[in-house]
């Protein structure tokens, strides 16, 4: 079925409006060169970041995740109710985090609460309890499968990577799952992308830590280019693989740190691949392609200021930050 875009006429003119706000390089400049905390502070203000002033750490990051709650809440009301897939894209990472959070607290003892976030399709208290009971039909989409097959994964290796794997392919197929019920070619372009991100950061990681081939095909996500290309390739094969893709600078600077390079610069230029694909959508003017675009925007330009301003309460240079900082939106 054809989508009709001009139920997006409002929303994406609301968002757009928004984005002249946005946090921009010139305004992260002038917030990474400024006198101290309490100065970047009024400077983010401009960019409507108006709660964080006297925070510790935790209380940026909380005031961060509420902000980002938010504006999830606000999209998923005003959003064409059958596309509501579009807010699903971006709450499914938190879920899944959650998840991820339970099964180490449950195999460590512990609380896991205080470690989970408010901006999933289910509250952190429902989840766990859901897990506990083992009411797996409580938990949303592939959630509760995933989550005991990662716990049996977990309760027999003692492997909390091997746990992981299980719950990022589960993770990554409920995205692409929601990104086909859209059925937009951005919107199923920003999937495949991020699950070749993903697969492109393994492959160069596990040969860092000199991993074997098998370990490898455990962490590689199905959706994207193809993965039994990735494995056992080399810096120039990995190369080869993504030109002409837009993750192909990304890719040389992976293969440059396969041979010791920087893992810093190399994460950055896979992070900004998918930085410029959602920028390549602001010519338009309405449609599901300006509400993801938006939430994709938001959410990195949430992680910079959090980085920012932690950065500066922790005394880290500025230079430093700098340089950890992924290419903006605006």
């Amino acid at each position: 079925m054809a989508i009709n875009k001009e139920a997006y006429l409002c929303l994406s003119a609301m968002l757009r409006a928004r984005e002249v706000r946005m946090l921009s390089a010139e305004r992260a400049g002038r917030v990474l060169d400024a006198s101290g905390i309490d100065e970047s502070v009024k400077l983010l203000a401009e960019c409507g970041y108006e709660e964080l002033g006297g925070l510790n750490a935790a209380g940026i990051d909380a005031a961060l995740s509420a902000r980002r709650a938010a504006l999830f809440d606000e999209v998923e009301r005003l959003v064409p109710a059958e596309h509501r897939a579009l807010v699903t894209l971006f709450r499914l990472k938190y879920d899944y985090h959650n998840a991820k959070a339970v099964l180490k607290a449950e195999a460590m003892g512990q609380d896991p609460l205080r470690l989970m976030s408010d901006c999933g399709r289910i509250a952190p208290d429902k989840l766990k309890a859901a897990y506990d009971e083992e009411r797996r039909g409580d938990l949303p989409g592939l959630l509760g499968a995933a989550m005991a097959e990662a716990g049996e994964t977990l309760a027999r290796t003692a492997n909390p990577q091997m746990a992981d794997f299980e719950l990022d392919r589960a993770y990554f197929a409920e995205m692409k799952q929601a990104a086909d019920s859209i059925g937009n070619t951005f919107v199923s372009g920003y999937v495949s992308l991020l699950i070749d991100a993903a697969n492109l950061k393994s492959a160069v990681r596990t040969a860092r830590m000199h991993k074997s081939a098998d370990f490898l095909r455990d962490a590689l996500i199905p959706g994207g280019l193809d993965v039994d290309r990735l494995v056992g390739a080399d810096g120039d094969g990995l190369s080869a693989l993504f030109a002409h893709t837009p993750l192909e600078k990304a890719a040389a600077a992976g293969a440059e740190a396969m041979r010791g390079g920087s893992m810093t610069v190399f994460e950055r230029e896979s992070d900004n691949a998918v930085n410029s694909y959602i920028r390549s959508s602001k010519l338009l003017a309405y449609g599901p392609e300006v509400v993801v675009s938006y939430l994709a925007a938001a959410e990195n330009e949430i992680t910079a200021v959090r980085m920012i301003l932690t950065g500066q309460l922790s005394g880290v240079p500025a230079e430093t930050i700098r340089e950890r900082l992924r290419d903006f939106y605006a």
